[in-house]
């Protein structure tokens, strides 16, 4: 699980919280059920059957792998709509292509993050390159869909290409933590992400017996989303695995341990720390729309079927002007 790595974690900036924070407590630890997306690739849901009032401004978020694939299986998405919140998509192992209808689009890998703002709405296809294909190989990654307020809802569409190098690297006070801030903030540093939604996120490697103890916006909420290994969550150290997310109360600061041992294939405890300023507006969600009405939801159904949210490039086989297919 390379992501950024760096040979001396000790040459980085050292967070850590004041010692007169208050602890988040642990509300709940969860275990994401599996799944598959897109064209058939494997998810874990990693807020299934969590309250949105602990989640807001999060929707969801799925762990893509970690998969190990033969040649000729790697999959994408089609193409497919979105409207009313932005997509982040974050490649830990292996690659994949992008592009949306609004003109964004590349390539990310090992580390590399899109963030694409869907807004007013757009159409995109996410799929591994054809040399992967060809193949095969590693996979590994994250989508996590983040709210827009309603006033945002109806923007411009917009797309980030976050390189691995760019982002935030920090560590704890004895180094045994690295922690990569993609968005948003932590002890003032931060992150290249732009956020509509004020939000923050972060990869951290914890080695075995590493602990962190970070400050945490009193304003936000506070989850934490394990990609591999075991350890423990909140001064009362509640144990956690890969594919639990843990669910923290209100504090100004936040712990994760990892556990002495780990297994063999997983040296590190990885983990996804998300905070944000929840919305509290009305959600009305259904497939890949995200708005505050029911009316609103189809409205954008009828945007989509009559070809306003974009069209899919003739270069992919289609007229430029006619409508996408569902």
């Amino acid at each position: 699980m390379p992501a950024v790595t760096v040979e001396n974690p000790l040459t980085l900036p050292r967070v850590a919280a004041p010692a007169e924070a208050v602890a988040r407590p642990v509300l709940a630890v969860t275990t994401a059920p599996s799944g598959f997306e897109g064209e058939g690739f494997p998810v874990r849901r990693a807020f299934a059957g969590i309250n949105y009032r602990y989640l807001d401004p999060f929707i969801m978020m799925d762990q893509m792998g970690e998969v190990e694939y033969a040649p000729g299986e790697p999959k994408g998405t089609p193409w497919h709509p979105h409207r009313g919140f932005e997509t982040v998509t974050y490649i830990i192992d292996g690659i994949f292509d992008h592009q949306d209808s609004n003109g964004g689009g590349g390539t990310i890998t090992n580390g590399d993050t899109q963030w694409m703002t869907a807004g007013s709405g757009l159409l995109h296809i996410e799929a591994p390159p054809e040399s992967l294909v060809m193949s095969g190989g590693l996979f590994h990654g994250l989508q996590l869909w983040v709210n827009l307020p309603a006033r945002d809802k109806m923007m411009a569409p917009r797309y980030q290409d976050i390189r691995g190098g760019n982002v935030q690297l920090l560590t704890s006070p004895d180094g045994g933590a690295l922690l990569r801030v993609i968005a948003g903030e932590l002890d003032g540093h931060q992150g290249p992400g732009i956020t509509h939604t004020p939000i923050t996120m972060i990869h951290a490697t914890l080695a075995a017996g590493a602990e962190i103890t970070l400050p945490w916006r009193e304003d936000f909420n506070g989850l934490a989303y394990v990609l591999a290994g075991r350890g423990a969550v909140g001064a009362e150290r509640r144990p956690v695995h890969l594919g639990q997310t843990a669910v923290f109360g209100n504090g100004g600061s936040l712990t994760v341990r990892a556990d002495e041992k780990q297994d063999a294939h997983t040296p590190d405890l990885e983990v996804v720390l998300l905070g944000g300023q929840p919305i509290r507006e009305p959600m009305a969600h259904y497939g890949p729309f995200v708005m505050n009405t029911r009316e609103e939801l189809q409205q954008a159904f009828e945007d989509f079927q009559k070809g306003r949210l974009g069209t899919i490039p003739a270069v992919h086989g289609m007229t430029a002007g006619g409508p996408a297919g569902a």
